[in-house]
């Protein structure tokens, strides 16, 4: 296994991503979503490595997940090169894909929003996020830049 698939906060990409990520939900919410910090190499990792579920998506028509850390990538069941290759729309179940269509607008619309509901891994285990929040990411020019989620109440059902 390479160190880009084994280590994917190591990759520069990853890296500024990382800090958009954070940036970004400071930016919106007010506070830290991680109390971390040091290098961003240092940050990126510990963002990586975090005791939450967190994942982000890009702009496309159909946004592609862009990044997952270690416990999102183990709550979908999917390697860091599988998970940055789905459509985030494969996080749910065709009979919430109308909700999670709302949400996302919400977000888009007044820069956050929270959210609790159903979704699936890549093997078809369905589970409950509580306490979600999903907010817009900015890049450095405060261009919006996709989107993101963390929770720390994921529960299989």
């Amino acid at each position: 296994m390479t160190s880009i698939i084994e280590f994917p906060w190591q990759q520069e990409g990853t890296i500024i991503h990382s800090q958009r990520i954070l940036n970004s939900f400071q930016h919106w919410l007010g506070y830290s979503l991680l109390d971390v910090s040091g290098s961003p190499l240092a940050v990126a990792q510990a963002l990586f490595e975090a005791a939450f579920v967190l994942a982000s998506h890009g702009t496309q028509a159909n946004p592609i997940l862009n990044y997952g850390n270690r416990k999102a990538l183990e709550q979908w069941e999917m390697s860091w090169q599988q998970f940055t290759s789905t459509p985030s729309s494969k996080t749910a179940e065709a009979v919430v894909q109308e909700e999670r269509n709302r949400l996302l607008a919400d977000a888009t619309t007044q820069g956050f929003s929270y959210f609790s509901g159903v979704r699936i891994t890549s093997t078809g285990k369905r589970f409950y996020i509580e306490d979600g929040i999903l907010w817009n990411l900015l890049d450095e020019q405060h261009q919006y830049c996709g989107q993101a989620a963390v929770c720390s109440k994921c529960e299989f059902i």
